[in-house]
């Protein structure tokens, strides 16, 4: 299931703001608390790779709980921080039905490439967004109309299956493509009012939603094989 969201950042509950951190503070900060989370979320689609896909979509609509949650206590980084990993943990069990399948079918191989290939291409895109100097946050409106278009289209193609898998996916990358594009640009300006751990949720969920994408293709490719 992707996790779509809105790359727009403005709308945060509270009206306070996270103190001032220094770019490479800040982003040290960011892809430390993600990649506790990713490591979290592993841990949970392992722990519970044996349930079955309607506990995995119970407890992906207990993370969007947890996500409102942990907007409400934005202005407590510790007490955030605790609803982040609560969320990376439940995502985890979310995913666990789909991995286990694509597992089974293919082999372990096709995860392990799928989140490689992620982790890599998200370093690509950091990497993008700091040295060259190009604000991406331009593109912020461009992104999501982009992002809702590709949510109508995902619900049309559920019952009429136009689209292939396939150009969904890679339409699905495309557009996170840019997202995470503009959140890291968000980051190297300095969060923008941000808190890290609200930050860190933008990164996690770009990263989420490639390596699903990335997952089908290679699957698809497997099977062709």
């Amino acid at each position: 299931m992707y996790q779509p969201r809105s790359p727009y950042r403005p709308a945060y509950s509270g009206g306070g703001y996270a103190p001032a951190v220094s770019t490479p503070g800040l982003l040290g900060q960011v892809l430390g608390i993600t990649g506790v989370g990713f490591l979290i979320t592993a841990l949970g689609a392992y722990l519970f790779r044996g349930i079955s896909p309607m506990a995995g979509l119970l407890a992906f609509f207990a993370a969007l709980v947890v996500l409102f949650v942990m907007n409400a206590v934005r202005n407590n980084p510790q007490v955030a921080l605790l609803w982040f990993y609560a969320f990376t943990f439940l995502e985890g069990i979310g995913l666990a039905p789909t991995i286990a399948r694509y597992v089974y079918a293919f082999g372990p191989d096709v995860v392990v490439n799928a989140a490689a290939t992620t982790g890599f291409g998200m370093l690509v895109l950091g990497g993008v967004a700091f040295v060259f100097s190009v604000d991406w946050r331009r593109f912020s409106g461009i992104a999501f109309g982009l992002l809702i278009a590709l949510i109508v289209v995902g619900v049309i193609s559920i019952f009429t299956h136009w689209l292939h898998p396939a150009t969904y996916s890679w339409l699905v990358l495309g557009v996170f493509t840019l997202i995470t594009l503009i959140d890291f640009s968000r980051i190297r300006a300095g969060g923008g009012g941000a808190t890290p751990v609200e930050l860190a949720v933008s990164i996690y969920l770009d990263a989420i939603n490639i390596f699903i994408a990335l997952l089908q293709l290679f699957g698809m490719r497997s099977r062709d094989e």
